[in-house]
């Protein structure tokens, strides 16, 4: 796989579905939305919704506005709406509704309610899915980066758009079928892997949480599925990709989300609206300096 310049332009660019999940942020869910809408490959792309049922009486109101605000969404191919009548919660949500879509369409676009996206979110996305899909070595694509003021800075003569992490993006990513079912969800699988100090070390090479992390989805203590995702990327050698100017900004970092308190360094104050990646780096190449400052991001302030 080479890397280099990749970006067709836009009539050239077949389009993955969009799978969005929502939950009782009918505000949060309004923006998300719009901002999808107003990509320039919006129109050729199918939106799939899925709206999970309550947890509470309390949430049922929030619930039922969000599905209004979904049910006016225009600007798509086509939007297909998948309204559960109990609550899943996100982990299975996510996992059963990326695993229906990517199986008939072999790779899919995922955000959840509180994302707000750059007009060159969906180019990006789905020029990242065509480039990298032979690469070996990668995984998934994210659309999110740390923003300057958090501390994150990727060395001056970097040369590409995109950097390689062996660590997976949550915060608006895509993936293909031949990835997506090589994770292993169940909890026994990482059994061993608590007992292997060498193997953690490695694992924790793009953030001192990830095990953690882990180990307390493990213990029941946290309903997750992103750090599985991770484990996945780790054990099968493989990276996701991300674009080194931010494409996706976290309106949720408000102390809103489930898992996400106020985190004013991972916030945007503006998404670059006219900037696309065009250069891509070589998925299996990991700079060890963008690592290093990859990692810090992840301890505590």
């Amino acid at each position: 796989m080479k890397c280099g310049q990749d970006m067709r332009p836009p009539e050239m660019i077949s389009c993955a579905p969009l799978v969005l999940f929502v939950y009782n942020r009918p505000e949060h869910t309004r923006k998300t939305l719009r901002a999808l809408a107003a990509n320039e490959l919006a129109e050729k792309t199918p939106l799939f919704i899925h709206s999970d049922g309550p947890r509470s009486y309390a949430d049922a109101v929030a619930v039922a506005r969000v599905r209004e605000v979904c049910s006016a969404v225009t600007g798509f191919a086509s939007v297909k709406i998948y309204e559960s009548p109990g609550n899943k919660g996100l982990a299975e949500s996510i996992i059963s509704g990326v695993t229906e879509h990517i199986a008939v369409y072999g790779r899919v676009i995922v955000l959840e309610d509180d994302l707000v996206t750059s007009p060159n979110f969906l180019r990006y996305m789905n020029s990242a899915l065509e480039h990298y899909e032979s690469d070996p070595a990668a995984f998934s694509i994210g659309g999110y980066t740390f923003p300057p003021h958090s501390g994150f800075a990727l060395p001056k003569a970097y040369p590409w758009d995109t950097y390689s992490i062996n660590r997976c993006c949550s915060w608006g990513w895509a993936t293909w079928h031949s990835r997506w079912k090589r994770i292993v969800w169940d909890k026994g699988h990482f059994m061993d892997f608590f007992q292997d100090a060498k193997a953690q070390q490695d694992y924790n090479r793009s953030g001192p949480d990830k095990t953690d992390m882990l180990r307390q989805y493990c213990e029941g203590k946290l309903d997750v599925w992103a750090i599985r995702f991770c484990y996945a990327h780790f054990v099968n050698r493989m990276n996701c990709i991300y674009p080194v100017r931010s494409l996706v900004d976290n309106i949720g970092l408000d102390g809103s989300g489930m898992h996400c308190g106020v985190e004013l360094r991972r916030q945007h104050k503006n998404l670059d609206k006219d900037w696309v990646p065009r250069r891509f780096c070589l998925a299996g190449q990991v700079y060890p300096k963008i690592l290093r400052q990859f990692r810090k991001m992840f301890l505590p302030e």
